[in-house]
Protein backbone atom coordinates (compact mmCIF):
# COMPACT_ATOMS: atom_id res chain seq x y z
CA UNK A 1 0.00 0.00 0.00
CA UNK A 2 2.83 2.22 0.36
CA UNK A 3 4.38 1.69 -2.50
CA UNK A 4 0.50 2.32 -4.25
CA UNK A 5 0.88 5.50 -2.27
CA UNK A 6 4.39 6.67 -3.99
CA UNK A 7 3.11 5.88 -6.75
CA UNK A 8 -0.28 8.33 -7.08
CA UNK A 9 -0.11 12.17 -9.18
CA UNK A 10 -0.70 14.48 -6.04
CA UNK A 11 -1.79 18.54 -6.81
CA UNK A 12 -1.03 19.63 -3.09
CA UNK A 13 1.49 17.29 -1.74
CA UNK A 14 4.93 16.17 -2.69
CA UNK A 15 6.18 12.24 -1.40
CA UNK A 16 10.05 11.90 -0.29
CA UNK A 17 10.76 7.73 0.28
CA UNK A 18 12.91 6.06 2.37
CA UNK A 19 12.68 2.25 1.71
CA UNK A 20 12.79 0.34 4.55
CA UNK A 21 13.54 -3.44 3.65
CA UNK A 22 14.93 -5.73 6.60
CA UNK A 23 13.69 -9.03 5.86
CA UNK A 24 15.13 -10.74 2.67
CA UNK A 25 12.36 -13.44 2.90
CA UNK A 26 9.32 -13.97 4.54
CA UNK A 27 10.75 -16.66 7.17
CA UNK A 28 12.97 -13.62 8.64
CA UNK A 29 9.97 -11.09 9.44
CA UNK A 30 9.74 -10.27 13.12
CA UNK A 31 13.12 -11.67 13.97
CA UNK A 32 16.94 -10.88 14.69
CA UNK A 33 19.10 -11.20 11.91
CA UNK A 34 22.83 -9.27 12.25
CA UNK A 35 22.12 -7.68 8.71
CA UNK A 36 19.00 -5.63 9.50
CA UNK A 37 20.96 -3.73 12.16
CA UNK A 38 23.38 -2.16 8.78
CA UNK A 39 19.82 -1.59 7.23
CA UNK A 40 18.65 0.26 10.39
CA UNK A 41 21.99 2.58 10.43
CA UNK A 42 21.16 3.15 6.08
CA UNK A 43 17.44 3.75 7.17
CA UNK A 44 18.31 6.82 9.70
CA UNK A 45 20.90 7.85 7.42
CA UNK A 46 18.52 8.07 4.60
CA UNK A 47 15.80 9.62 6.55
CA UNK A 48 18.37 11.95 7.86
CA UNK A 49 19.38 13.21 4.30
CA UNK A 50 16.38 13.20 3.24
CA UNK A 51 15.30 16.04 5.81
CA UNK A 52 18.27 18.19 5.28
CA UNK A 53 17.86 17.99 1.64
CA UNK A 54 14.17 18.42 0.92
CA UNK A 55 12.61 20.02 4.31
CA UNK A 56 9.24 17.82 5.07
CA UNK A 57 7.44 18.71 7.33
CA UNK A 58 5.91 15.79 8.17
CA UNK A 59 7.36 12.31 8.82
CA UNK A 60 4.79 9.88 7.61
CA UNK A 61 5.85 6.10 9.53
CA UNK A 62 3.95 2.67 9.15
CA UNK A 63 4.52 1.66 12.70
CA UNK A 64 5.27 -2.42 12.84
CA UNK A 65 3.09 -4.83 14.78
CA UNK A 66 3.11 -6.03 18.21
CA UNK A 67 6.74 -8.20 17.83
CA UNK A 68 9.71 -7.56 20.12
CA UNK A 69 12.28 -7.02 17.55
CA UNK A 70 10.33 -4.68 15.27
CA UNK A 71 9.15 -2.36 17.88
CA UNK A 72 13.24 -2.46 18.77
CA UNK A 73 13.73 -1.83 15.16
CA UNK A 74 11.51 1.05 15.29
CA UNK A 75 12.78 2.67 18.58
CA UNK A 76 15.52 3.36 16.91
CA UNK A 77 14.28 4.57 13.94
CA UNK A 78 12.21 6.65 15.39
CA UNK A 79 14.28 8.06 18.71
CA UNK A 80 16.96 8.80 16.18
CA UNK A 81 14.64 11.12 13.24
CA UNK A 82 11.47 11.94 14.89
CA UNK A 83 12.82 14.95 16.63
CA UNK A 84 14.02 16.51 12.84
CA UNK A 85 10.12 16.68 11.94
CA UNK A 86 7.31 19.67 12.90
CA UNK A 87 4.73 16.66 12.78
CA UNK A 88 4.55 12.98 12.45
CA UNK A 89 1.77 10.41 11.18
CA UNK A 90 1.52 6.96 11.78
CA UNK A 91 -0.47 4.54 9.56
CA UNK A 92 -1.17 1.18 11.12
CA UNK A 93 -1.15 -1.15 8.55
CA UNK A 94 -0.30 -3.72 11.14
CA UNK A 95 -2.40 -3.52 14.74
CA UNK A 96 -1.82 -4.26 18.27
CA UNK A 97 0.82 -1.96 19.21
CA UNK A 98 -0.99 -0.04 21.89
CA UNK A 99 -2.09 -3.18 24.00
CA UNK A 100 2.11 -4.13 23.35
CA UNK A 101 3.05 -1.22 25.06
CA UNK A 102 1.64 -2.69 28.82
CA UNK A 103 3.87 -6.27 27.99
CA UNK A 104 7.34 -4.49 27.40
CA UNK A 105 10.02 -4.71 29.84
CA UNK A 106 9.58 -1.54 32.54
CA UNK A 107 12.97 -0.32 31.20
CA UNK A 108 11.93 -0.14 27.57
CA UNK A 109 8.79 1.62 28.22
CA UNK A 110 9.77 5.53 28.67
CA UNK A 111 11.61 5.16 24.99
CA UNK A 112 8.48 3.15 23.39
CA UNK A 113 6.40 6.65 25.01
CA UNK A 114 9.09 9.08 23.36
CA UNK A 115 9.29 7.22 20.04
CA UNK A 116 5.31 6.44 19.51
CA UNK A 117 3.78 8.59 21.78
CA UNK A 118 1.86 11.66 20.86
CA UNK A 119 1.65 12.28 17.14
CA UNK A 120 -0.02 14.84 15.46
CA UNK A 121 -1.95 11.72 13.84
CA UNK A 122 -2.45 8.25 13.03
CA UNK A 123 -4.47 6.78 10.51
CA UNK A 124 -6.61 3.28 11.38
CA UNK A 125 -7.48 0.44 8.30
CA UNK A 126 -11.31 0.47 9.15
CA UNK A 127 -13.50 1.23 12.91
CA UNK A 128 -13.05 -2.29 13.34
CA UNK A 129 -8.81 -1.53 13.83
CA UNK A 130 -7.47 -2.04 17.24
CA UNK A 131 -7.38 1.53 19.15
CA UNK A 132 -3.39 2.57 18.26
CA UNK A 133 -4.19 5.69 17.71
CA UNK A 134 -6.07 6.30 21.20
CA UNK A 135 -3.30 4.45 22.73
CA UNK A 136 -0.51 5.97 21.84
CA UNK A 137 -2.76 9.77 22.67
CA UNK A 138 -2.41 11.18 18.91
CA UNK A 139 -3.71 14.26 18.14
CA UNK A 140 -6.10 13.37 15.57
CA UNK A 141 -7.45 9.70 14.66
CA UNK A 142 -8.63 8.71 11.08
CA UNK A 143 -10.11 6.01 8.88
CA UNK A 144 -8.44 5.55 5.65
CA UNK A 145 -9.16 2.19 4.02
CA UNK A 146 -7.13 0.63 1.30
CA UNK A 147 -7.60 0.92 -2.33
CA UNK A 148 -6.25 -0.91 -4.95
CA UNK A 149 -6.38 -1.14 -9.06
CA UNK A 150 -8.87 -2.45 -10.76
CA UNK A 151 -6.94 -5.00 -12.80
CA UNK A 152 -10.01 -7.23 -13.38
CA UNK A 153 -11.41 -6.26 -16.55
CA UNK A 154 -7.64 -7.31 -18.16
CA UNK A 155 -8.25 -11.00 -16.68
CA UNK A 156 -11.69 -11.56 -16.48
CA UNK A 157 -11.90 -13.70 -19.74
CA UNK A 158 -10.18 -16.39 -17.14
CA UNK A 159 -12.76 -16.32 -15.32
CA UNK A 160 -14.23 -19.92 -14.52
CA UNK A 161 -12.69 -21.39 -17.64
CA UNK A 162 -10.57 -23.76 -16.65
CA UNK A 163 -13.07 -25.33 -13.59
CA UNK A 164 -14.53 -28.85 -13.35
CA UNK A 165 -14.70 -28.20 -9.46
CA UNK A 166 -15.12 -24.89 -7.84
CA UNK A 167 -11.57 -23.63 -6.64
CA UNK A 168 -11.26 -22.30 -3.59
CA UNK A 169 -8.41 -20.26 -3.29
CA UNK A 170 -6.73 -18.67 -0.28
CA UNK A 171 -3.52 -15.73 -0.63
CA UNK A 172 -1.75 -15.20 2.85
CA UNK A 173 1.64 -15.59 4.56
CA UNK A 174 1.83 -19.64 5.43
CA UNK A 175 1.65 -18.77 9.08
CA UNK A 176 -0.76 -20.83 11.68
CA UNK A 177 -2.45 -17.45 12.70
CA UNK A 178 -3.80 -16.80 9.19
CA UNK A 179 -5.79 -19.78 9.92
CA UNK A 180 -4.36 -22.35 7.18
CA UNK A 181 -4.29 -25.11 9.63
CA UNK A 182 -7.98 -24.46 9.87
CA UNK A 183 -8.62 -24.30 6.12
CA UNK A 184 -6.88 -27.53 6.01
CA UNK A 185 -9.26 -29.20 8.70
CA UNK A 186 -12.54 -27.80 6.70
CA UNK A 187 -10.71 -29.32 3.49
CA UNK A 188 -10.15 -32.18 5.36
CA UNK A 189 -14.12 -32.10 6.70
CA UNK A 190 -15.22 -31.05 3.15
CA UNK A 191 -13.80 -33.90 1.56
CA UNK A 192 -14.92 -36.24 4.06
CA UNK A 193 -18.29 -35.78 3.33
CA UNK A 194 -17.83 -35.96 -0.29
CA UNK A 195 -17.29 -33.16 -1.77
CA UNK A 196 -15.51 -32.38 -4.98
CA UNK A 197 -13.13 -28.98 -5.07
CA UNK A 198 -9.54 -27.78 -5.10
CA UNK A 199 -8.20 -25.52 -2.73
CA UNK A 200 -5.27 -23.78 -3.46
CA UNK A 201 -2.69 -22.25 -0.90
CA UNK A 202 -0.81 -18.93 -2.50
CA UNK A 203 1.75 -17.84 0.03
CA UNK A 204 5.44 -18.92 1.49
CA UNK A 205 5.44 -19.83 5.03
CA UNK A 206 8.86 -20.91 7.19
CA UNK A 207 10.31 -24.59 6.19
CA UNK A 208 8.57 -25.66 9.15
CA UNK A 209 5.62 -24.23 8.06
CA UNK A 210 5.35 -25.41 4.61
CA UNK A 211 6.50 -29.18 5.65
CA UNK A 212 3.41 -29.12 8.79
CA UNK A 213 1.31 -28.02 5.45
CA UNK A 214 2.47 -30.72 3.37
CA UNK A 215 2.53 -33.69 5.99
CA UNK A 216 -1.44 -32.57 6.65
CA UNK A 217 -2.33 -32.55 3.44
CA UNK A 218 -0.75 -36.29 2.55
CA UNK A 219 -1.68 -37.87 6.08
CA UNK A 220 -5.44 -36.76 5.32
CA UNK A 221 -6.01 -37.52 2.01
CA UNK A 222 -5.63 -33.70 0.43
CA UNK A 223 -2.83 -34.54 -2.26
CA UNK A 224 -5.89 -34.48 -4.84
CA UNK A 225 -7.76 -31.50 -3.61
CA UNK A 226 -5.38 -29.27 -2.16
CA UNK A 227 -2.13 -27.59 -3.53
CA UNK A 228 0.54 -25.43 -2.12
CA UNK A 229 1.06 -23.02 -4.93
CA UNK A 230 3.60 -20.52 -3.82
CA UNK A 231 4.26 -16.93 -4.13
CA UNK A 232 2.67 -15.81 -7.33
CA UNK A 233 3.35 -12.31 -8.75
CA UNK A 234 1.79 -10.02 -11.82
CA UNK A 235 0.13 -11.83 -14.06
CA UNK A 236 0.15 -15.11 -12.68
CA UNK A 237 -1.30 -14.01 -9.13
CA UNK A 238 -3.88 -12.58 -10.94
CA UNK A 239 -4.94 -15.51 -13.21
CA UNK A 240 -4.82 -17.56 -9.83
CA UNK A 241 -7.82 -14.74 -8.92
CA UNK A 242 -9.74 -15.04 -12.16
CA UNK A 243 -9.92 -18.61 -12.25
CA UNK A 244 -10.68 -18.98 -8.61
CA UNK A 245 -14.34 -19.86 -7.42
CA UNK A 246 -14.75 -18.74 -3.81
CA UNK A 247 -11.91 -16.67 -1.38
CA UNK A 248 -10.84 -18.19 2.12
CA UNK A 249 -9.39 -16.18 4.87
CA UNK A 250 -10.26 -17.58 8.16
CA UNK A 251 -6.90 -15.58 9.85
CA UNK A 252 -6.61 -14.39 13.55
CA UNK A 253 -3.01 -12.88 12.90
CA UNK A 254 -1.68 -11.05 15.76
CA UNK A 255 -1.08 -7.73 13.30
CA UNK A 256 -4.07 -8.34 10.99
CA UNK A 257 -6.18 -5.05 10.23
CA UNK A 258 -7.64 -5.06 7.00
CA UNK A 259 -6.46 -7.66 4.57
CA UNK A 260 -5.46 -5.92 0.80
CA UNK A 261 -6.11 -9.87 -0.07
CA UNK A 262 -9.72 -9.18 0.56
CA UNK A 263 -10.08 -6.50 -2.25
CA UNK A 264 -8.51 -8.24 -4.35
CA UNK A 265 -11.15 -11.32 -4.05
CA UNK A 266 -14.06 -8.35 -4.12
CA UNK A 267 -12.57 -6.85 -7.37
CA UNK A 268 -12.49 -10.68 -8.86
CA UNK A 269 -15.81 -11.09 -7.98
CA UNK A 270 -14.91 -13.74 -5.38
CA UNK A 271 -17.67 -14.80 -2.65
CA UNK A 272 -15.54 -14.72 0.67
CA UNK A 273 -15.59 -16.72 3.54
CA UNK A 274 -13.48 -15.42 6.31
CA UNK A 275 -13.12 -14.96 10.10
CA UNK A 276 -14.72 -12.27 12.30
CA UNK A 277 -11.41 -10.82 13.22
CA UNK A 278 -10.16 -6.91 13.56
CA UNK A 279 -11.50 -5.09 10.11
CA UNK A 280 -12.13 -7.94 8.28
CA UNK A 281 -16.53 -7.19 8.91
CA UNK A 282 -15.63 -4.02 7.40
CA UNK A 283 -14.79 -5.38 3.87
CA UNK A 284 -17.32 -8.73 4.33
CA UNK A 285 -20.67 -8.70 5.10
CA UNK A 286 -22.14 -11.09 6.22
CA UNK A 287 -24.63 -12.90 3.95
CA UNK A 288 -24.11 -10.07 1.38
CA UNK A 289 -20.85 -10.47 -0.03
CA UNK A 290 -19.98 -13.43 1.82
CA UNK A 291 -19.83 -15.41 5.07
CA UNK A 292 -18.20 -14.41 8.45
CA UNK A 293 -17.29 -17.48 11.07
CA UNK A 294 -15.51 -16.96 14.67
CA UNK A 295 -11.65 -17.80 14.69
CA UNK A 296 -10.70 -21.27 14.92
CA UNK A 297 -13.98 -22.88 14.00
CA UNK A 298 -12.74 -25.22 10.93
CA UNK A 299 -16.64 -26.70 11.06
CA UNK A 300 -17.97 -23.82 10.86
CA UNK A 301 -15.50 -23.05 8.72
CA UNK A 302 -16.77 -25.72 6.71
CA UNK A 303 -20.27 -25.54 6.93
CA UNK A 304 -20.21 -22.17 5.33
CA UNK A 305 -18.07 -23.48 2.39
CA UNK A 306 -20.22 -26.00 1.59
CA UNK A 307 -23.00 -23.47 0.99
CA UNK A 308 -21.29 -22.04 -1.35
CA UNK A 309 -20.23 -25.60 -3.19
CA UNK A 310 -23.38 -25.92 -3.25
CA UNK A 311 -25.05 -23.14 -5.18
CA UNK A 312 -23.36 -21.76 -7.65
CA UNK A 313 -26.00 -18.48 -8.46
CA UNK A 314 -24.91 -18.18 -4.60
CA UNK A 315 -21.88 -17.24 -5.75
CA UNK A 316 -22.26 -14.95 -8.67
CA UNK A 317 -24.46 -12.93 -6.53
CA UNK A 318 -22.12 -12.59 -3.74
CA UNK A 319 -19.34 -12.42 -5.41
CA UNK A 320 -21.49 -9.49 -8.07
CA UNK A 321 -22.45 -7.67 -4.97
CA UNK A 322 -18.50 -7.99 -3.48
CA UNK A 323 -17.28 -6.15 -6.52
CA UNK A 324 -19.97 -3.68 -6.02
CA UNK A 325 -18.88 -2.46 -3.05
CA UNK A 326 -14.90 -2.34 -4.45
CA UNK A 327 -16.48 -0.24 -6.64
CA UNK A 328 -18.01 1.72 -4.71
CA UNK A 329 -15.56 2.47 -2.09
CA UNK A 330 -12.08 0.73 -2.47
CA UNK A 331 -10.33 1.73 -5.37
CA UNK A 332 -6.49 3.28 -5.71
CA UNK A 333 -8.02 6.71 -6.22
CA UNK A 334 -10.78 6.75 -3.59
CA UNK A 335 -7.41 5.93 -1.24
CA UNK A 336 -5.02 8.35 -2.72
CA UNK A 337 -7.94 11.20 -2.41
CA UNK A 338 -8.76 10.75 0.55
CA UNK A 339 -4.38 10.29 1.82
CA UNK A 340 -3.85 13.27 -0.12
CA UNK A 341 -6.71 14.75 2.63
CA UNK A 342 -4.81 13.66 5.60
CA UNK A 343 -1.53 15.34 4.67
CA UNK A 344 -2.96 18.69 3.90
CA UNK A 345 -5.00 19.03 7.62
CA UNK A 346 -2.11 17.83 9.29
CA UNK A 347 0.16 20.01 7.54
CA UNK A 348 -2.69 23.09 8.37
CA UNK A 349 -3.58 21.88 11.59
Amino acid sequence: MIQKLLEGNYKRIELFHVRMSFSKEMGEAGSFKLHKILELLKVIVMITRARLKYRPQILYYPPSGPKFWPVLRDIAILAATRWMFPKVVFHFHAGGLGNYYTKLPSILKPLFRKAYFNPAAAIHLSKYSPSDGESIQAGRIYVIPNGIEDVYPTYSDYKGQFNQTPVILFVGALYESKGVFDLLHAAHILKSQGYRFQMRLMGQGSEEMETAIRNFISENGLNVSVKLIGVKIGDEKWREFAIADIFCFPTYFEAETFGVVLLEAMMFGLPIVATRWRGIPALVKDGENGFLVPIKTPEELAEKLKLLLDDKCLRKSMGRRGREIFLKEYTIDKFRERMEQVFLEVYNG
